[in-house]
């Protein structure tokens, strides 16, 4: 069931496009396996709650899947409880076992809208979110 879940996202994604004037933009990739996903979000007025996402990108079903899952989740979340996600959170949305070399694909969407948040609260200056070797969320032993 949760495998037939991941390809429904995969092939009918939720939240693909684009958002004209969002809050912010943000860009990640997977250098590993080449995912790629951007993502727009739209916050409040008190610049709090997420309001609206959407997202574009391309890559394997995982990176894709998650990235859709994850933008209907995002849709009323604080930014406080979107900093507060970690592996977990997504490996648990998915709802399916996800290898160590996948983690990577998995989390690339969660960590767009992070850094995508900390670069806009003036927390982060990078240009593209990249999930690398000594990324923190990936065991050790993956790596």
């Amino acid at each position: 069931m949760y495998r037939q879940q991941i390809l429904d996202h995969y092939k009918s994604p939720r939240n693909y496009g684009e958002i004209e004037e969002p809050t912010f933009t943000h860009v990640g990739e997977n250098p590993m396996c080449g995912d790629t996903i951007e993502m727009d979000v739209v916050l409040d007025d008190a610049e709090e709650t997420i309001e609206r996402v959407a997202f574009r990108g391309d890559g394997c079903a995982i990176s894709q899947a998650s990235a859709s899952m994850l933008s209907e989740q995002l849709h009323g979340m604080s930014i406080e409880e979107l900093d507060e996600m970690d592996r977990d959170d997504v490996v648990d949305m998915l709802g399916v076992d996800i290898s160590p070399m996948r983690v990577k694909c998995a989390v690339l969407a969660e960590k767009v809208a992070q850094d995508g948040a900390d670069i806009y609260f003036g927390e982060l200056d990078v240009e593209t979110t990249r999930t690398e070797e000594d990324d923190a969320d990936v065991p050790d032993d993956a790596q």
